[in-house]
């Protein structure tokens, strides 16, 4: 095999491998012992004169034949056919390659090697002029060559047939084939052909002609597309893939199909043209017109009328896709290409698209220059000028000023325009509107007046634009007229109209008037809510509540709601400003119901997992909205609650977070004012499930005292211990938290926060609060000593608080007063030490003298509890920041402790005495 790599690497020659190889051969035989044979067949070769070489023509026999040996059935059976029937016209064409003509090997590189070309050329020859017969190693070196060719023409560049010349024999007897009707034979040679030759065009595009043929439209377009793809430089062919593409609904195949086709013919308008049509059919506007801008580029000069009214296209499709600039700058090109073909619809156009881009000065220079419209201007002395700044250098003015400066001071202000009478009213009502925005509005008046006598039914649409200029200029009195010829028509009385003219009567002050014309377009079209805003506040204006809330009243239904996400931004506009009112008018339960609209939209997901529900309520005779708790059966389960979430953001969007944060607290605020706090406290629990105001610590730890809030108020002592419970595991140091704390667990009547409070002294065992609270555990529990032992601790930490030295008397009297104790006396004189500790630190006030008093009292101690009671009586209560004093004046506990006392002591006149005197109320 060393001899076929170094041909197969270029190393040797076809004519020295075929040395090698028969050397070999010879060898092998010799090995063997068949010299004898070897000897014969050379004696054989010896005797055949040089002038019986076989023909040409009978080698290429010789080496089909030999060929056949190796290949499939179908394709020996063409074979067979080709050597009765159509080999001898391939012959005759390779004849004539010989002749001269340019071979299959030559479709390489333009600049392909010569060495090659040379080297096939050498090969030809000694194949013509070899007189040996075909043997089994010439069908060897043919399928050498074959595969060598299969993978030069991969290579190659040059799109030319890349059938081998083997090949070429049984593809054109397919072609025969299909031209006498043996379809499925040809369909048979075809495959073969592709097999050993997947590269080469031809069978790919015989079996889309077949197909096409047996009217199977899609294996034609197929095996056409592949075929074309092997040879892409034949545009015709893609073109007609193209209309096939078309033919089965499939724009976009239609639109690479001619995407080739101008690749290689980049100057046919046509292809072009189709291209950027189906362009435009699936939607690609961008593509489209970047078509049709290549079209402009390539239409020669003598096509003018064709580049103006493809220009006039591109800018309507430019203006229409809101490509403002596009659409101006393909017609300025227009006008400056073919200014001889310019037409009054071409000005018309281009001043229309100058004006809608706020460009006058530009569209009156466009009318001027192609109407022959004069502008007369007023003479005026020139006069030389010069603006300086303080330190004598020029000031620069900006680019508006100097244009300014040019229009009017330079060229005069303009006093008369002089129109042909050939200029269409089109064209005549673009220059009173550049005019207008220009502020020239004296000379307007005749041709304001020619087009007042105008019939409106037929130019409303002109009477409308100028009538948008002169209030876009703030000329309102001229304006007003216009509009009021278009209202009072039959073709033009529409809302835009009518909302135009309540503009231009409100600016002009006549709001009564103005209120019926907003009311007019809420009539004539319901969902615009810039009229219904409008009109609210006209009426709020005119002191008509009512019929201002009336204008609010909600535009889409529920269903509509929840599918348009547009309609529900809208809503929520007018829920807002409806809101709004109803807080100014004080009608808080119209205004309650409101909000709870707004933000069940808002929560719509989260109210879903918070089992809360509104719904609407007829108790007190008006139907108003309610937030209850459900049960999770009554609830529509949402499947994908994130897909939802998203929804709502998406809905609720037109409000930022913080005005969906202040609509919430306003809610919860007024909620509170008519105690309604149960509903405030599902509404907290609501807000708590969605997901936004997570991210926002501050609002998360918000919301939480606002639930707490609401929970207190509603007398929900468990939910509001949940909540000061988790307050406290976050900020265990806080003492206000412990205040309310040890409020809520008063009111619970709950012993859990018991069990709270031992686990968080073990966690923070140098807590005050926890002291006293487990000591007022303890002592409500009857273990005194675990009392004291808590109160002591406190009583060592702060010892010069008044209330440690307080509640540690209180727990030695408790102690003495147990049935069973030894040393009662130590007992109650200690906690006498610890009490008046507490009235030296306290002072003598009401509070401490009536503390010594319950001591005393408690004892048995009544003559001594006598005194201390009634000394407490004289004295007035204790004035504390933030609290009334009748919440700390304590003489009504006192009154009723000496009550019974007195009536113990059988003293009931003065028991009665002390009562009426200060517990009556």
């Amino acid at each position: 095999m060393s001899e076929l790599n170094d041909y197969l690497e270029g190393k040797i020659t076809f004519e020295e491998f075929e040395r090698r190889r028969e050397e070999r051969k010879a060898k092998d035989k010799e090995q063997k012992g068949d010299v004898s044979e070897c000897e014969e067949a050379a004696d054989q070769e010896d005797a055949v004169p040089s002038t019986s070489k076989p023909s040409a023509r009978e080698t290429r026999l010789r080496q089909t034949e030999t060929a056949e040996e190796g290949v499939s059935p179908s394709v020996q059976k063409a074979f067979a056919s080709m050597i009765g029937e159509g080999l001898e016209e391939c012959v005759e064409e390779d004849e004539d390659n010989e002749d001269g003509k340019m071979e299959w090997r030559d479709i390489g590189e333009e600049d392909g090697d010569d060495d090659d070309d040379e080297e096939e050329e050498e090969e030809e020859e000694e194949e013509d002029n070899d007189d040996n017969e075909v043997t089994p190693g010439d069908v060897f070196a043919l399928e050498m060559e074959l595969n060598r060719e299969n993978k030069k023409m991969m290579k190659e560049r040059r799109h030319r047939s890349k059938l081998p010349r083997a090949l070429r024999g049984l593809m054109g007897e397919a072609n025969i084939r299909y031209a006498r009707g043996e379809k499925e034979d040809a369909i048979l040679m075809c495959m073969e052909i592709i097999r050993q030759a997947p590269v080469a065009y031809e069978p790919f595009s015989t079996l889309a002609m077949i197909y096409e043929d047996q009217g199977d439209m899609e294996k034609a377009l197929q095996f056409g597309l592949i075929a074309a793809h092997l040879n892409p430089s034949d545009y015709e062919e893609w073109v007609k893939l193209a209309d096939m593409s078309l033919e089965q609904d499939n724009v976009k195949q239609a639109i690479i199909c001619y995407t080739k086709a101008i690749k290689y013919d980049p100057s046919n308008v046509q292809y072009l043209w189709e291209r950027s049509s189906l362009y435009e059919q699936v939607g690609e506007h961008k593509q489209a017109m970047d078509g049709y801008r290549r079209i402009l580029s390539l239409l020669p000069p003598s096509d003018g009328e064709q580049f103006m009214q493809l220009s006039r296209d591109m800018a309507k499709s430019y203006y229409e896709s809101s490509e403002l600039p596009s659409a101006i700058g393909v017609m300025e090109e227009a006008l400056e290409s073919h200014p001889e073909l310019v037409s009054h619809e071409c000005v018309n156009m281009a001043a229309e698209l100058f004006i809608a881009n706020h460009q006058h000065d530009k569209a009156l220079e466009v009318l001027v220059k192609f109407c022959g419209i004069v502008l007369k201007r007023e003479e005026k002395e020139e006069t030389e000028t010069q603006t300086e700044t303080a330190d004598n250098t020029p000031a620069q003015d900006t680019e508006g000023e100097e244009k300014k400066n040019d229009s009017e001071e330079e060229k005069g202000k303009i006093v008369e325009v002089v129109i042909p009478d050939d200029v269409p009213i089109d064209i005549r009502v673009k220059m009173m509107v550049c005019l207008i925005h220009r502020s020239v509005i004296k000379p307007l008046d005749t041709m304001l007046t020619s087009l007042m006598e105008q019939n409106p039914e037929e130019l409303g649409d002109l009477y409308l634009d100028v009538a948008e200029a002169f209030m876009e200029e703030g000329e309102y009195n001229s304006a007003l007229p216009l509009l009021s010829a278009l209202v009072c028509s039959e073709r033009y009385n529409l809302a835009v109209v009518w909302l135009r003219h309540a503009e231009c009567l409100k600016a002009l002050g006549h709001l009564e008037v103005a209120a019926k014309s907003y009311s007019k377009v809420v009539e004539m079209a319901p969902l615009h809510l810039d009229a219904r805003l409008a009109l609210s506040t006209l009426q709020q204006q005119l002191g008509r509540p009512n019929m201002a809330l009336k204008a609010l009243e909600p535009m889409y239904d529920a269903e509509t709601l929840a599918q348009d996400s547009s309609a529900a931004q809208q809503e929520l506009k007018l829920l807002l400003h409806r809101s709004t009112l109803l807080h100014a008018q004080g009608r808080t339960d119209d205004y309650i119901d409101t909000v709870l609209t707004m933000l069940s939209m808002l929560l719509k997901v989260a109210m879903v997992r918070a089992q809360v529900c509104v719904v609407s309520d007829r108790s007190s005779g008006v139907k108003h909205l309610k937030l209850i708790k459900v049960s999770r059966n009554n609830l529509t389960e949402i499947v994908d609650q994130e897909a939802a979430y998203l929804d709502v953001i998406g809905k609720t969007s037109v409000l930022s977070r913080d005005d969906w944060w202040k609509l919430l607290q306003r809610c919860l605020a007024v909620l509170c004012e008519v105690k309604r706090f149960a509903e405030a406290e599902l509404l907290v629990d609501s807000t708590l499930e969605y997901y936004s105001f997570y991210d926002d610590r501050v609002k998360r730890k918000e919301l939480e005292y606002l639930g707490l809030s609401a929970a207190f108020l509603d007398r929900n002592f468990r939910k509001a211990y949940d909540y000061i419970r988790l307050m406290l595991m976050d900020n265990v140091e806080r003492t206000q938290l412990w205040n309310v704390f040890n409020q809520v667990t008063l009111h619970s009547q709950d012993a859990r926060h018991h069990r709270f409070c031992l686990r968080q002294m073990l966690k923070h065992p140098d807590n005050h609060a926890l002291y006293l609270l487990n000591g007022h555990t303890s002592l409500v529990s009857g273990t005194f000593k675990h009392a004291l032992g808590q109160y002591m601790q406190a009583f060592r930490n702060q010892p010069d608080h008044p209330l440690h030295s307080l509640v540690v008397g209180l727990t030695f009297f408790h102690m003495a007063c147990q049935r069973f104790v030894m040393k009662r006396h130590p007992l109650i004189v200690q906690g006498f030490s610890f009490l008046w500790r507490y009235v030296d630190l306290r002072g003598h006030c009401q509070e401490s003298l009536y503390n010594i008093g319950r001591a005393l009292h408690q004892l048995g101690l009544s003559h001594l509890a006598i005194h201390y009671y009634e000394k407490a009586l004289t004295l007035p209560p204790l004035k504390l920041e933030g609290i009334d004093d009748d919440q700390v004046d304590l003489r009504r506990e006192i009154a009723y402790n000496l009550s019974l006392i007195y009536q113990s002591s059988g003293n009931k006149e003065m028991a009665r005495r002390v009562i009426y005197t200060y517990c009556t109320v």
